[in-house]
């Protein structure tokens, strides 16, 4: 992610919020003349709708370039071009006038100096798009076996697998001038990336962000939630942080949810682990012990009272060169050795998105006292939690004011 601001400026930012004499507050700021410690730290706290509001969505996908691949690229080089830019999705590019966008969008590239139109985004791909399209092997009818036939799967151009999974089934675009507030609000409802103009066609007076959206400009910069929550990670002691990064991760509702979570055993091959995620639309699996087939050809399992030992995503086989993929395929998914990335109940969200950034996760399983599998929280519900605490604080002010 690209610096936000230089050291003397957050040394400036941190003097600002402190302030330089006269009582002080819980969170170092002064008091006002008259107001107590606890109105004082309430009004701190409110002050993070404020941030949020002041920082766009332009600022934090400077230097995020974008990675493409032409419409015409088989997914052996668009597998090939997420290996080499170690990124997890490429946007597919296209000419203008033969294609309508993903979710309706028209995504267009001009020329910067005669605003011709030179390329249509059409959507985006990822490796679990790419995967979903080898587990649907020997299920088409067409004489593929598996595994077996993955060179001639991978032949087929990148086009024909929009939209295999959820997350490319729509292509979003974030206006420049858009707050990082309101692009949490979409990051909250679980859109994990979006495209971001350099120069933007849409009237900055009306800042829009939605999927069947015309837009036009010369180049554009991709923002992910991952960048959002390095954000949050990069202030998580200012002051108007610090009340919503130590709320406990059970105002995450993944985490504290009565519903499954889906996991599969250790023994399971990558080939059929792929399969039923794809089935049931999951980017991502715990591998957990102990944990014996359901019978009837099931492949996913109730993970919940069991032990966490590793994650498998698709992402894992990104680092796949596609010589090697075949023979990935076959080998179980213990045999993926990506840490596992866990939080205990009483955990704050603060000190999740610490592990998030860490280990560079999209996804940390909750465990109990005991070490075992109780739930999950993503980089969506973080994300929603901290809005959630901001317009929160904002009321809450509000309700301050008015009684004041």
């Amino acid at each position: 992610m690209a610096q936000l601001s230089a050291p003397a400026d957050d040394h400036l930012h941190q003097e600002s919020l402190r302030g330089h004499a006269g009582d002080k507050d819980a969170t170092g700021g002064d008091l006002a003349a008259g107001e107590s410690a606890d109105v004082s730290s309430k009004r701190a706290r409110a002050g993070l709708c404020g941030v949020l509001r002041e920082r766009k969505v332009a600022e934090l996908a400077s230097g995020r370039r974008l990675v493409e691949v032409p419409y015409t690229a088989t997914l052996a080089h668009t597998a090939n071009a997420l290996l080499a830019a170690g990124v997890s999705a490429v946007a597919v590019a296209a000419p203008p006038g033969h294609w309508i966008g993903a979710g309706g969008s028209m995504i267009l590239e001009s020329d910067p100096a005669t605003g011709a139109v030179r390329k249509h985004y059409i959507g985006m791909v990822n490796m679990l798009d790419i995967l979903a399209h080898i587990a649907d092997a020997g299920d088409d009818g067409d004489g593929g076996e598996g595994v077996d036939d993955i060179d001639r799967r991978m032949a087929v151009p990148v086009s024909s697998v929009i939209g295999h999974s959820l997350e490319g089934l729509t292509l979003w675009t974030l206006h420049p001038n858009t707050s990082l507030l309101d692009c949490m609000e979409t990051f909250s409802k679980g859109v994990h990336r979006a495209l971001v103009p350099v120069e933007s066609s849409a009237d900055d007076n009306v800042v829009v962000a939605a999927v069947e959206l015309v837009e036009s400009s010369p180049g554009y910069r991709m923002l992910t939630q991952m960048d959002v929550i390095r954000f949050l990670h990069a202030h998580a002691h200012d002051a108007e942080l610090r009340h919503a990064m130590s709320r406990p991760i059970r105002h995450a509702a993944a985490a504290g949810a009565d519903a499954a979570v889906f996991a599969v055993s250790s023994t399971t091959k990558v080939f059929d682990a792929v399969r039923a995620m794809r089935a049931a639309s999951l980017a991502a699996v715990p591998v957990v012990s102990g944990a014996a087939d359901a019978g009837g050809g099931e492949i996913l399992v109730d993970g919940r009272g069991k032990r966490v030992e590793e994650t498998f995503s698709a992402t894992d086989l990104r680092d796949c060169h596609v010589s090697e993929l075949r023979s990935w395929l076959g080998i179980s998914v213990a045999e993926f050795k990506e840490n596992v990335a866990a939080a205990r109940r009483r955990c704050t969200v603060g000190e999740v998105i610490e592990k998030a950034v860490g280990r560079h996760v999209h996804r940390v399983w909750v465990v109990d006292e005991e070490g075992l599998l109780a739930g999950v929280v993503s980089l969506t519900d973080l994300i929603r939690v901290v809005r959630e605490a901001a317009i929160g604080e904002e009321m809450e002010l509000h309700g301050i004011d008015a009684a004041a």
